[in-house]
């Protein structure tokens, strides 16, 4: 895992109406005035795009993609300058009515097929927050542990920064940014991967104004959102993309990618774009087996094969970033001891909160990707899913699930082999 500088995170600031949500991963916000030129002037992509980039509000400082110096360093072309810019401090007093906690996790949910050391990890890890817990096999798509179904199932809510997975790696497939490309965001620059782990507003709105509304839902309707994402699970509701993008006056295309405006996200649709990310590109159809017969016949199903793998890369650093030093550090407080790459998300709307943070692990014994999703009031933030990850994660240690169990061979006793957590489903 490469080891990257941290950055000063700038928010923009966002409306409270009960119309638009607020970002809440960076807890340090800027006031911009606004004004109706484009950000990113890339030489490249600017002229072909900028009538749909000049449609969407911007900020009063012009920001543009620099291109590195040739001969400079990779840390050099990636070091991010302190903002100049002028702040003022703004106080939030929403009001929250929704209820941050549960007494009953799982109470009604089918869990006949599932993996009972990992369900087992993800009650512990919820403990007494409102919330759900989705854990998936990236190698084939199923299920492992769903905590909560009624809410895992539900129409779901804003992606909040989760968003921003899906932004950036549109911005990646279309040759517009790399990991180092700096952005000049008005006063300070900033690359992809501090973007990612600072959860940063700014960056993404540019991306997103760059790429224009058309491109940016053609890329997050191939990552699976707006549609099932599962295989004949009963209940299952479906999240949405909207067709035209919002007005200007919200936020335009830019509050859009910040932090996902308008969308609507189930916990499934975000497990299984993750999970193709951590498998390479593969879009599996998400199964949840509901009884052992049912696991004994698992066969994966792919909706479609993604072409991202060479991307992946330059998104997992930012996903390292988040965990290591950015949004989503909480994590580390309870597990170190394997690397996770996540993403944090943090916004309300009406009343309730929404914390999101959703991940894919690194083992000797495979990956397992997670997504905690928590709602209520102001104990419910991305941060906090992330920590409950860590949990997670530590539970599983603890009952050593991570260890290779393959027996040690006796002298001229042959042995079975006993596959890893990634082919080995039907066993657990």
């Amino acid at each position: 895992m490469r080891l990257l500088l941290p950055c000063i995170a700038v928010a923009t600031l966002v409306s409270l109406s009960a119309s638009s949500a607020l970002a809440l991963d960076d807890p340090h916000t800027v006031h911009h005035a606004k004004s109706g030129q484009p950000h990113v002037a890339d030489t490249k992509h600017a002229a072909a795009h900028k009538s749909t980039a000049s449609s969407s509000k911007a900020s009063s400082k012009t920001a543009h993609v620099v291109r590195p110096a040739a001969g400079k360093s990779a840390a050099s072309r990636a070091r991010v300058q302190r903002a100049s810019l002028t702040s003022r401090r703004h106080h939030s007093y929403e009001r929250f009515t929704a209820n941050s906690f549960s007494n009953n996790q799982g109470d009604g949910d089918i869990t006949a097929g599932e993996d009972p050391t990992i369900r087992a990890a993800a009650i512990d890890a919820l403990g007494n927050m409102n919330g759900t817990a989705v854990v998936i096999n990236p190698a084939n798509g199923r299920i492992l542990a769903m905590v909560n179904q009624k809410l895992a199932l539900s129409p779901g809510a804003e992606p909040c920064s989760t968003i921003k997975l899906s932004v950036g790696l549109a911005a990646l497939s279309e040759g517009l940014v790399t990991r180092d490309t700096p952005v000049n965001l008005g006063g300070f620059r900033m690359n992809l991967t501090d973007a990612l782990a600072h959860s940063n507003n700014l960056y993404f709105e540019e991306l997103g104004r760059e790429l224009g509304f058309e491109r940016v839902r053609h890329y997050a309707t191939q990552f699976g959102l707006g549609e099932l994402a599962g295989y004949n699970i009963p209940g299952e509701q479906l999240g949405t993309y909207p067709d035209q993008e919002l007005p200007a006056k919200e936020g335009g295309v830019g509050r859009m990618c910040s932090f996902g405006q308008g969308v609507s996200m189930t916990p499934l649709q975000l497990g299984a774009f993750v999970a193709a990310i951590a498998n390479g590109g593969t879009l599996y159809y998400l199964q949840h087996p509901s009884s052992p017969d049912e696991v004994a016949s698992f066969e994966p199903k792919v909706k479609r094969t993604l072409d991202i793998n060479r991307f992946v890369p330059d998104l997992q650093d930012g996903m390292a970033g988040a965990v290591e030093y950015g949004t989503a550090r909480s994590l580390r407080v309870n597990f170190h001891e394997l690397p996770v790459f996540g993403k944090t998300g943090t916004c309300s709307d009406k009343g309730t909160r929404f914390g999101w943070f959703a991940s894919f692990s690194d083992s000797p014994m495979g990956s397992l990707v997670t997504v905690f999703f928590l709602e209520g009031g102001r104990p419910v933030f991305g941060p906090r899913a992330a920590e409950l990850t860590g949990l997670f994660y530590r539970s599983l240690w603890d009952r050593n699930y991570f260890v290779d169990k393959t027996p040690v061979q006796a002298e001229n006793q042959p042995i079975a082999a006993i596959p890893s957590i990634v082919t080995a489903d039907a066993s657990r």
